[in-house]
């Protein structure tokens, strides 16, 4: 079977959770083919791969949303009346007329700048903006909807690969081309959201200085037109948390189409690490295993630690995971240490986490937004209690969940999202209390033994991509019912 994994802004270019769960699932099925369509900022990162690609990949297709190659034709063509139609609902209505849409893109090449520029956008935008936003500047306004729709409308120009199943690992863009290439080549549509991708946008415009006033609102509805075409068009829709999936019916997703499979870890690897030395044993060490980026609130870590350091000298604090992609945010952690003075604080960069992990006496995350965090699982998985943020199911994995009647206790401390205080508190309250720290990493490691296998979720996509082939009457190749193994390049939650 032929399956093409959609993903937006993170594999085959990034390392990070979500990157290394496609990785991962890439080799777990070695006799399926796999096509990569990738949804990457420009073209300066073409073919710029962090991950050696599995020998089943015989495609990589590319689309650049800020490409401004645009063209120009000499003979412009306005559109018909049925597509201009579909124009004004995508601008001006709930219900937007998607497949004309795809149509009037795929038809024939169109020059982004001539339809930007011309006539027809212009007659819609001013429509909408009598409608709803007359108070403001009309110039201003008109150049914002342009900067809205430029990305998506090179999504539409797209011309989406064949498959049999388009596998999307979030809405917004990448559910647009799963959406195309259901409707152009007929292949069933899976949607699989680690973390919900609208309200993700949501909480960056929100937080943003580039968007101002309503031009937030606008976006944000832009992208719940996105979010709800690919919930529509969808054959399931997968979440890693109950609370992800409440929210996806929320966001007008079927209820009878979704589905919970959580991440899982193979455990094994986390077995048997290398601990502390007798030297170090004098020393209180906090592991946190993310990429260096403002998502991860790595500056509130820094100023949580520095004030815990400040009542515990024995502290440590190790911060493993690369920092090329966001090097301006990282230039000014690294200055932060630095001018707040705290000493025994480790940037690792890129490194094997397995060779840290026995080391440390507890983990930590502070990240304003997350899924299902691996690193939590890894965590667990070698016995160590964690410290995180109220944010996507960190609750869940450190308390547990109700309805996984879970009863194996607390597994870390929850806290509030930048909250230098209850974070510091903490820390102090696990370096103070070894027995503590064991007791809550035994209860984290049950837990993940007992919900977050990698056996059982491969187990499920597996059957999920074998009941699409079957509907579909395409061949599957059986596996060799091999355990899949995590990549060797993997670095954790990064």
């Amino acid at each position: 079977m032929r399956i093409c994994i959609v993903a937006e802004g993170c594999y085959p270019y990034t390392v990070g959770g979500m990157s290394s769960w496609a990785h991962g699932l890439i080799r777990s099925f070695p006799r399926q083919e796999f096509v990569i369509l990738a949804i990457v900022a420009n073209r300066e990162l073409r073919g710029k791969f962090v991950y050696e690609l599995p020998e089943n990949v015989v495609e990589v297709h590319e689309l650049y949303l800020e490409d401004l190659d645009w063209g120009r034709h000499k003979r412009k063509n306005r559109m018909n009346k049925k597509e201009y139609q579909a124009l004004r609902s995508l601008l001006l209505g709930k219900q937007v007329e998607w497949e004309a849409l795809i149509d009037y893109f795929q038809k024939k090449k169109r020059s982004l700048n001539d339809l930007l520029m011309g006539e027809d956008f212009l007659n819609a935008v001013t429509e909408f903006y009598l409608m709803n936003y007359s108070q403001i500047v009309f110039t201003d306004f008109l150049w914002t909807m342009r900067s809205i729709y430029l990305p998506l409308f090179r999504t539409l120009q797209m011309k989406v690969p064949k498959a049999d199943v388009y596998h999307c690992l979030c809405t917004g863009y990448a559910g647009v081309l799963g959406c195309m290439g259901q409707y152009i080549h007929g292949g069933r549509l899976l949607v699989s959201e680690h973390g919900i991708y609208t309200r993700e946008r949501e909480e960056e415009l929100i937080r943003s200085k580039w968007v101002k006033g309503i031009y937030k609102n606008i976006w944000i509805e832009q992208f719940h037109k996105m979010s709800r075409m690919a919930y529509d068009k969808a054959d399931l829709v997968t979440s890693l948390y109950g609370r992800a999936r409440e929210l996806q019916v929320d966001l007008e997703c079927p209820l009878e189409k979704t589905m919970v499979i959580p991440n899982g870890i193979q455990i094994e690897r986390f077995q048997n690490l290398l601990g502390k030395t007798e030297a170090e044993e004098e020393e209180i060490y906090v592991g946190a295993v993310f990429r260096v980026a403002p998502i991860k609130d790595v500056k509130t870590l820094i100023q949580a630690f520095g004030f815990a350091k400040e009542q515990d000298p024995r502290l440590k604090l190790w911060i493993m995971g690369p920092w090329d992609h966001e090097d301006s945010y990282a230039q000014e952690c690294f200055d932060m240490v630095g001018v707040m003075g705290i000493a025994d604080v480790i940037f690792t960069g890129k490194i094997d986490v397995l060779e840290y992990y026995g080391k440390m006496d507890m983990m930590i995350l502070t990240s304003i937004s997350e899924g299902q965090p691996l690193t939590i699982l890894e965590s667990f998985a070698a016995h160590k209690p964690v410290i995180a943020t109220d944010v996507g199911d960190c609750r869940g994995l450190i308390l547990g969940n109700e309805e996984d009647e879970d009863e194996f206790g607390e597994a870390g401390i929850i806290t509030h999202i930048m909250n230098v205080g209850e974070i510091t508190q903490a820390i102090l309250t696990l370096a103070r209390d070894k027995q503590r720290r064991i007791r809550m990493g035994e209860n984290g490691y049950h837990r993940v033994s007992a919900f977050y296998r990698m056996e059982n979720m491969l187990h499920t996509y597996g059957k999920v991509y074998k009941d699409f082939a079957a509907a579909m009457q395409r061949t599957w190749l059986e596996e060799d019912g091999e355990s899949a193994q995590q990549p060797e390049d993997y670095v954790g939650e990064v």
